[in-house]
């Protein structure tokens, strides 16, 4: 199946009423199509529940122990099965679909970009995301190192959706507050994740938080949660924060789904009793 891009002319409209929003967590395998299988019953119960954005997590349809598994499935832009599933499953279900990451081709041949793809309501591609910062971590026997199989990308993406001007970013990314800043004003910061159980339980909330903080916009993080059959265990607590730092809803393990309400005009209250945007000096 080839991917329908949108004409450049097409542009989701911006809210001017709450709309809802979800956050998908799963425990990825090895197994594609079991992971496949498991996504669309989630992002259905979302759709079921009135969300018309739905966010997958990082690497939704692959975690191996096979660091070389995602190469062997990765798909040239426009074409391949995961692609195919991300735009039935937008259309199938009626929702705007930010499909966590899926592995792309890249310039060096045994490599991957780690990428984000949207896809609207009626299933034609919105925008992509190329991950920039490439994790790299290493304590004791525990060690990750993504630069070993992905080529990092280089441009910030922003795009209108149902849900607002709505940014992407990949995880790592969430460490460097300078991508965000790079996209302007937001209503929506999406960030897909497979945070280590290590560096979740000590970072993940506290970033998000002020990400939602310093960008005054709303943040939805669907992550990988879970004990995963290579034996990683990832942090999970998919969440959804809102413009003053605060929590609206999270899963802390397991697969499942988040929801919540974006209000535009709880952006606009936020903004205007602390008009920190407006006070920036430099940047």
């Amino acid at each position: 199946m080839t991917i329908t891009k949108p004409a450049e002319s097409v542009e989701a409209a911006l809210p001017e009423a709450p709309v809802r929003i979800a956050a998908v967590q799963t425990v990825s395998g090895p197994d594609v199509d079991a992971n496949l299988k498991a996504v669309d019953a989630l992002i259905a119960e979302a759709a079921a529940e009135g969300a018309c954005l739905v966010a997958l997590p990082e690497y939704f349809p692959l975690i191996s122990s096979d660091e070389m598994a995602k190469v062997r499935i990765r798909e040239a832009e426009g074409e391949g099965p995961l692609q195919s599933f991300l735009a039935d499953a937008a259309r199938r279900h009626g929702v705007w679909l930010v499909g966590g990451t899926i592995p792309l081709q890249a310039e060096v041949q045994d490599k991957v970009r780690n990428s984000t793809l949207v896809f609207d309501a009626q299933g034609r591609l919105a925008a992509r995301y190329d991950k920039i910062h490439l994790f790299g971590f290493q304590r004791a026997e525990e060690r990750y190192d993504e630069a070993a199989t992905i080529e990092p990308g280089s441009t910030p993406c922003c795009f209108d959706s149902p849900a607002g001007r709505t940014g992407l970013s990949v995880c790592y990314d969430l460490r460097f507050p300078e991508l965000f800043r790079a996209m302007g004003e937001l209503d929506l910061i999406v960030l897909p994740a497979a945070f280590t159980y290590t560096t979740g339980r000590a970072h993940w909330e506290v970033l998000l938080r002020a990400r939602a903080i310093e960008n005054q916009c709303y943040v939805m993080a669907p992550a990988q949660g879970g004990r995963h059959p290579n034996g990683r265990v990832t942090w999970g607590h998919s969440m959804i924060i809102d413009p003053w730092g605060e929590v609206l809803a999270c899963r802390e393990v397991g697969e499942g789904v988040v929801v919540s309400e974006l209000d535009p005009a709880r952006i606009a209250a936020v903004r205007e009793s602390l008009p920190a945007l407006r006070h920036r000096r430099l940047g």
